[in-house]
């Protein structure tokens, strides 16, 4: 894993919504909030494994809800103070970015604002043909 290793965040459907400027379908921030009790956020290591090979794992061996793959780096995380810890757990191709050191929900929300603005500059980096 380096600065430029691109992070792979599965996105929850019910986090998206329809842009009627460019009519395209986006991830919302909250998809790049921690949705866990650890106040961590799980992304697949893209040294490690594709986009659409982690769309494949997230959907059928973990069996969860994913509409596509959206991708911010390392560096990207570094530059607002989120580490990136690569754990391998619960799946070797895991990593942590950790927000636990942000004191406030704001400032994670704007943490999460930033990621989701560096995923939709970069654009999908994988989508099924059926969502």
């Amino acid at each position: 894993m380096n600065d430029n290793t691109f992070l792979y965040r599965q996105i929850y459907p019910e986090f998206t919504q329809f842009d009627r400027q460019d009519q395209q379908v986006r991830p919302t921030s909250q998809a790049f909030l921690p949705s866990t009790s650890d106040g961590k956020l799980s992304v697949y290591d893209g040294d490690q494994i594709t986009a659409e090979a982690s769309w494949f794992h997230y959907t059928d061996v973990l069996k969860l809800a994913s509409c596509g793959v959206a991708a911010f780096t390392v560096s990207e995380c570094k530059a607002i103070d989120l580490p990136v810890i690569p754990d391998g757990i619960p799946y070797p191709e895991h990593i942590s970015v950790d927000f636990t050191g942000l004191s406030s929900r704001s400032q994670r929300a704007i943490r999460a604002k930033l990621l989701r603005a560096a995923a939709i500059a970069r654009g999908w980096q994988f989508r099924p043909a059926i969502v």
